[in-house]
């Protein structure tokens, strides 16, 4: 085989972002500017130039964004105009025409003679005239001729007219955004982003059994749970996310606390999915009808607020599926259908689907059926329970399809698995995810576990969702800690992450655990009614909670993710991290780990991250107490004592 000659000058390499080496999507928000680069080569000294073109879903054709470099790392922005697939490359080429300035200007500082050289120019400029755009043509043509011009007499110099005409910037940018791109090189292939709408990256999340909006003795419906649809919006959240809605079994019911045996009236487990009332597609008939719960989300939406539901595929025994598609469950040698389990735990009230079937591909078109069903009822939010013990193809497949259709779905992963698992969701296209946030309460956990969310590669894939608790998670730091801890924990999610959720019963400071070292609540929601006094909201935690989602809602720095910067402090119960960006007020907050006793130490401001100079006086208020403080230079001293606020929230006047 021969050489290949037509491979041109021109390398580009090193393209981010890029997800494992362009096989996976990054993700974006539209309308949010994507900041691309990529290492760009050429041999010899010529000049380059480079672009990002850039095509969204529906675009007939290419758009274009420039880049400019450093060294030979080039940088662009672009944003993406639609919500679904946005297709993104970059384009270079030797720019002769600058390349021909660079040397025109070379040679008249040296003295030379420029005649030829001015000559080259006329020949290059010619040959550009059918590449640029009609209005543009008598430029060059006139360029062409002055260039062409007998010399004056001294020889060529800066303040020779032919000179001074290339070296017009005004040439220079007609000719920079039309150049002759031949010979040039397109990275192929063509990477993929992901684009999501705003509520994908930035919403606060409330979850709440609708069971509980009762009494201990009468259980809620969704008619019960509208009437607190509108404190929920006055708290400040977006996304309202409820627990499995669907009939459940009777089969193995648990009881109260686990109990293996269900008490007469025990209300049983959402996630037992399934009984004589029907499967995934149904509605659990003691919450009421298809119509109440239209009516609910109609008037959850009426209010700014999108629910959420659960999609957890599994089954009770009673489901219909059992009896329609035995051949979809784990089957025992004596002909008994498996039940779930997570040693020493046993859920003998849940079956697991075998994904391993002959019947797969019914299976798969049946998970997304349920789907689609609930899309047509208004929902576009689902949080998947545990997707990381099903396959990935699977979910891969059913996001594609289904974002296909419906590119606003959402898609939150609940997997507190591995973290190389947890990664692979989101590369296959889950939206957001849960994290390791939960557990993470000291300085040193807090900095290092962000620092690989917001500064790796996991900044392009993986959006963080961060849940101060869950039905399944009471951590020890909020057993302990009393409200103290309760308030530093909701700070850290709802400002270091721009998705964050609570469970009901946070704001009540609801904190027993089952027994001690568990985890688990003591009369855990999942297995009985919990009711709680919606109307005592002084006692509660719920006036701190609507001023935090006050404070993300007035500040846009708070809506994304990579512009966090951790400044140092020299206790370890002391952490502040501040997020900003260009032309908007800086946050920065201050918090107290310690919910016990009361610490004190100075802070060392990034004053550079936070736009401040660093020679003049700048004004921090506290948006919590309303306090305000002139301070100057980067040391700053704070004392939080947690008996009175654990926290400072300060918004940086510069």
């Amino acid at each position: 085989m021969g050489p290949d000659v037509k491979k041109g000058h021109i390398a580009v390499q090193n393209v981010s972002p890029r997800v494992d080496g362009g096989s996976r999507r990054a993700k974006a928000i539209v309308g949010d500017a994507v900041h691309v680069e990529a290492d760009i080569l050429r041999d010899g000294t010529s000049m380059l130039g480079a672009v990002i073109r850039y095509k969204s879903t529906g675009d007939s054709r290419w758009s274009e964004a420039p880049m400019t470099q450093v060294d030979d790392r080039w940088w662009g922005r672009f944003q993406p105009t639609a919500v679904g697939v946005c297709k993104y490359t970059i384009e270079a080429w030797t720019d002769r025409f600058a390349t021909w300035r660079r040397d025109l200007s070379t040679k008249i500082e040296a003295g030379q003679d420029v005649d030829v050289e001015l000559e080259e120019g006329a020949l290059l400029l010619e040959a550009h005239v059918p590449v640029v755009p009609r209005e543009h043509r008598k430029t060059l043509r006139e360029a062409v001729e002055m260039l062409r011009r007998p010399p004056t007499s001294g020889g060529a110099g800066f303040e020779d007219p032919r000179v001074a005409l290339a070296l017009d910037p005004a040439l220079a940018s007609v000719m920079h955004r039309h150049h002759d791109r031949t010979g040039g090189t397109i990275y192929k292939p063509a990477l993929e982003l992901t684009v999501d709408r705003e509520r994908a990256e930035f919403g606060a999340w409330y979850e709440f059994f609708p069971r509980s909006t009762g009494t201990a003795k009468e259980h809620g419906t969704f008619k019960t749970s509208k009437k607190l649809l509108p404190l929920i919006a006055d708290l400040g959240f977006d996304i309202l996310y409820l627990p499995p809605i669907h009939p459940i079994g009777e089969t193995d019911r648990k009881g109260k606390n686990n109990a293996l045996t269900a008490a007469p009236g025990d209300v049983g487990v959402p996630w037992a999915i399934g009984s004589k009332d029907g499967g995934h597609k149904a509605i659990h008939p003691e919450l009421g009808t298809i119509d109440d719960f239209d009516d609910f989300v109609t008037e959850a939406e009426k209010l700014g607020i999108e629910v959420c539901i659960d999609f957890a595929i599994q089954c009770s025994p009673d489901h219909p599926w059992v009896g329609e598609h035995p051949e979809w469950f784990h089957h025992r040698p004596d002909g008994s259908i498996k039940h779930a389990e997570n040693p020493p735990k046993k859920y003998q009230d849940v079956y697991p689907v075998n994904f391993d079937t002959d019947n797969a591909e019914e299976l798969w078109l049946e998970l997304k059926s349920v789907i689609d069903h609930w899309i047509a009822h208004g929902i576009k939010i689902f949080r998947v329970d545990n997707p990381h013990t099903k396959p990935f193809p699977f979910w891969e497949w059913l996001i594609e399809e289904v974002r296909s259709e419906q590119p606003e779905v959402i898609f939150l992963s609940e997997a507190f698995t591995r973290p190389r698992v947890m990664s692979e969701l989101a590369k296959l296209g889950f939206t957001q995810s849960y994290t390791y946030f939960t557990w993470k309460n000291t300085k040193w956990e807090l900095e290092d576990y962000l620092t690989k969310l917001t500064q790796t590669e996991m900044a392009h894939f993986f959006r963080p969702n961060f849940f101060t608790n869950t039905q399944d998670i009471l951590h020890e730091y909020l057993q302990t800690g009393g409200p103290p801890a309760f308030k530093v924990r909701l700070v850290l999610a709802a400002l270091l992450s721009p998705s964050y959720g609570i469970y009901s019963g946070f704001e009540f400071f609801e904190n027993t655990p089952r027994e001690q070292g568990s985890e688990e609540y003591l009369d855990s929601e999942k297995y009985q009614l919990h009711p709680r006094d919606y109307s005592n909201r002084p006692g509660t935690l719920m006036p701190y909670i609507k001023r935090i989602n006050e404070i993300r809602g007035k500040y846009p720095v708070l809506s994304r993710r990579g512009n966090l910067r951790f400044h140092p402090v020299d206790k370890d119960n002391l952490i502040a991290f501040s997020r900003s960006a260009p032309g908007l007020d800086p946050i920065l907050v201050v918090a107290n780990l310690n919910p016990f006793h009361w610490e004190e130490g100075t802070v060392t401001l990034d004053l550079g991250a936070l736009g401040v100079d660093p020679f003049r006086p700048f004004e921090v208020q506290d948006l919590i107490s309303g306090a305000s403080f002139m301070w100057h230079g980067p040391h700053s001293y704070v004392r939080l004592d947690p008996a009175e606020e654990p926290v400072h929230v300060f918004v940086v006047r510069r």
